[in-house]
């Protein structure tokens, strides 16, 4: 038996996906195989078709890094799944498919009311987002957050979680068009960084106090802005470097406002610690889903035998919230 999968040539540019044929995987003792519905496309993916991204040695090598779909096959030792069974799933690769192996552990019940579109929304960006700003408690309520790129999936989950939790949300964003997008979905300040410069705009909105906590995907020449941007015993977060991971930079507000700069990747965490974000986040925001809360913002859904475009879009900037290739049209 042979499913469809997306292929690509490292170092390619995003015409070099096409479909091609490959066996339908077995589930090991602790898999399981979902027939795929929809698969999230992410920066990570552009950067490994690009050569840029090196995966785990363990990883499928393929792309996709989170799916939703229907519980096709059980590994011998799994007992929380059943066939049939809606999921959606973090993927250690392979997730452009119709068919992936998913690590039971890493599989999640589609929360009530949500499509499987939706669901596939879910994965990378709210297990990111509950991993460096909720787990270890950095944003609660009363704190003021500044979140960078915040009309991506990542911070639009950001904002929304954030603002949920009593936390009041600093956005920035390149158009006026997205800025409205954050506000609409939690932003009370949103900042065109086109046009304003960040650090001055969240000195002014704080009363020269800053904020406690700024969630960065840029780095480059953010870092130093940030820190001057932090209140005392404020954290800076990094979840990516796409103006670079080197840089010259005065360090001297990590010494004088005693700030934590932390930071993390999700992908090379351990197969155990996936699993215990995953079941913090499902405890903590799953009911919220189900309520109608703070849901994915889907921009867009392309077929999986044009990834290309799906891809092209990620590059230019011009969405907002998830892009998503639909593999199987959902029941």
């Amino acid at each position: 038996m042979t499913m469809h999968l997306v292929q690509h040539t490292p170092g390619g540019d995003a015409r070099t996906l096409v479909l091609r044929d490959a066996p339908i995987p077995v589930p090991g003792d602790d898999e399981i195989l979902v027939q795929v519905a929809y698969a999230g496309v992410n920066r990570p993916d552009v950067l490994q078709r690009m050569g840029l991204y090196n995966p785990p040695p363990d990883a499928n090598p393929y792309l996709g890094l989170e799916i939703s779909g229907t519980v096709h096959a059980v590994g011998r030792a799994v007992t929380r799944w059943r066939v049939g069974d809606t999921v959606c799933a973090l993927t250690h690769g392979g997730g452009y498919a119709e068919y992936c192996l998913v690590d039971a552990r890493h599989a999640m019940p589609v929360p009530a009311g949500l499509s499987l579109a939706q669901a596939a929304a879910l994965p990378e960006n709210y297990v990111t987002v509950w991993a460096n700003l909720f787990a270890q408690g950095i944003v609660r309520a009363g704190k003021t957050v500044l979140v960078h790129g915040a009309s991506s999936g990542i911070g639009i989950t950001a904002t929304q979680l954030s603002a949920q939790r009593g936390a009041t949300v600093f956005a920035t964003a390149g158009s006026d068009d997205k800025l409205a997008i954050c506000r609409a979905h939690g932003a009370a300040v949103a900042i065109n960084y086109r046009t304003q410069d960040f650090e001055q705009a969240v000195r002014e909105a704080t009363d020269g106090r800053g904020v406690d906590v700024v969630l960065d995907m840029v780095g480059g020449a953010y870092v130093e802005k940030n820190l001057r941007a932090l209140a005392l015993e404020g954290t800076l977060v990094q979840i990516s470097f796409l103006q670079g991971s080197q840089m010259q930079i005065d360090l001297a507000p990590v010494m004088l406002k005693r700030l934590v700069w932390t930071g993390s990747t999700l992908r090379a965490r351990t197969a155990q610690k996936k699993a215990e974000l995953i079941a913090g986040l499902v405890d903590a925001f799953w009911p919220l889903l189900a309520r109608g809360q703070c849901l994915p913002l889907v921009h867009t859904v392309v077929p999986l035998a044009e990834a290309w475009r799906a891809h092209a879009l990620m590059e230019s900037s011009q969405h907002s919230g998830k892009i998503l290739l639909e593999v199987r049209p959902a029941g």
